[in-house]
């Protein structure tokens, strides 16, 4: 159990973060199977700020990277956003979140989001 009392399931293999998510994805396969939808796909990753390295100019001088230059040391990770769902409605692209709670997290992401990629999420 999370600590927004959501519990994750599991529906033919695969794992849901939440019933309401699980709910969520046989309806858009029905509507994919419809024909409603297109180009339905789950837990799709988008960077919003890449993670963030230490300066080096330290160069590779074998293997496949050689004369590359090395990445410095990790300075800050990446910040992330997983959209539960993406699909295309005739020629838009819908980037939708099931959404239970709405954390500080997500929500700064959500702007992050229209920001970087003038996506606005569509919650459910």
């Amino acid at each position: 159990m999370s600590k927004y009392h959501s519990k994750k399931i599991t529906i033919d293999g695969i794992t849901y973060d939440s019933k309401k998510e699980a709910r969520r994805h046989q309806e858009l396969l029905l509507l994919e199977r419809a024909g409603e939808i297109t180009n339905l796909e789950r837990q799709v990753k988008f960077t919003l700020i890449p993670a963030q390295r230490e300066y080096t100019n330290e160069i590779y001088t074998k293997g496949r990277k050689k004369g590359c230059f090395k990445p410095g040391k990790l300075l800050e990770r990446e910040c992330a956003y997983i959209a539960d769902f993406v699909y295309r409605e005739g020629d838009r692209c819908v980037v939708e979140d099931t959404k239970g709670f709405r954390t500080p997290e997500y929500i700064i992401k959500r702007k992050l989001m229209l920001h970087n990629f003038g996506i606005r999420i569509k919650e459910v």
